[in-house]
């Protein structure tokens, strides 16, 4: 009951409802799912990326959010594939790891992790045509949408598993902190907050809960000027979520609405809505 009642308080006030906002304004238009099929390169002058209302929106797409990240400089994880016609995946031609997933979707669904054959979201073994039959039926369902096979990366010191992850919550340059999760799986780990300083921060958001702490990436500074880089270019509040590994830090996503705005601290609401009435105010 108690826990109940606190998730509850969690998901309410100004920061989980300018959230909820956002999200109905972003993908309840009536271009919606148009804007979601967007296809842009880097070459692309800013003045196409910022064409429709909301054109945010169209860094959903995780194929346009690696081109924009290019466009500002940011490192990207190697593209070894990017389509819907799966057959012309090679799979005889990839490393025997790599990482698969959908342009348009959201959290660990439909991703493969895969080392040495293993699926280490589900911790299952799949064959190449099990893959490939998964992927034939999730574009069925689902028209427009294309995967990309890329790189798996490796942690700083050269291994292979699930990345710890970065997550910069920014406002037009600014960074309010850096959510630091070391993941045990794909919804289970150990969360940290940080400044852009690596001060340590009370906790954002309850989510993972805190066990210990985490060493300061190598990379973190370069993560901190690319973070600030793409949010200015972003132009309102959004996540960049990088990885630091042996050849610097890499770009991951951007995240316009994080968390739906669920299990956020008194603290975080407090913090990150300070952020965004100072660098954004008045903005979804």
């Amino acid at each position: 009951m108690l826990r109940k009642l606190k998730s509850l308080l969690q998901n309410r006030g100004e920061f989980p409802s300018r959230i909820r906002k956002r999200n109905d304004v972003f993908w309840s238009a009536p271009d919606a799912r148009e804007i979601k099929l967007v296809k842009h390169n880097a070459n692309d002058p800013i003045e196409k990326w910022r064409d429709a209302p909301n054109w945010q929106r169209k860094l959903s797409n995780k194929a346009n959010s690696r081109e924009f990240a290019a466009k500002f400089g940011s490192r990207l994880p190697d593209l070894y594939f990017k389509g819907a016609d799966v057959e012309n995946i090679d799979f005889a031609s990839l490393p025997k790891n790599y990482v698969i997933r959908p342009t348009i979707g959201f959290g660990s669904a439909m991703v493969f992790v895969m080392k040495d054959g293993e699926n280490l979201f589900d911790h299952t073994r799949y064959e190449h045509e099990e893959i490939r039959a998964i992927l034939k039926k999730m574009i069925s369902e689902r028209p427009g949408l294309e995967v990309l096979v890329e790189e798996f990366l490796q942690n700083e010191q050269g291994e292979y598993g699930i990345q710890t992850d970065y997550k910069f919550y920014c406002y037009k340059g600014e960074i309010a902190c850096c959510w630091v999760i070391n993941r045990e799986s794909p919804s289970t780990g150990n969360g940290s907050y940080y400044d852009e300083k690596w001060n340590k921060l009370k906790m954002v958001n309850s989510l993972y809960p805190h066990r210990y702490e985490p060493a300061k990436p190598k990379c973190y500074e370069e993560m901190v000027e690319q973070a600030r880089k793409l949010s200015k270019a972003y132009d309102i509040f959004v996540r960049v979520d990088f990885y630091a590994t042996p050849k610097g830090a890499v770009f991951g996503e951007f995240t316009p609405t994080p968390s739906m705005g669920k299990m956020y601290t008194s603290y975080g609401k407090k913090l990150l809505l300070n952020y965004w009435d100072k660098y954004c105010p008045g903005e979804i």
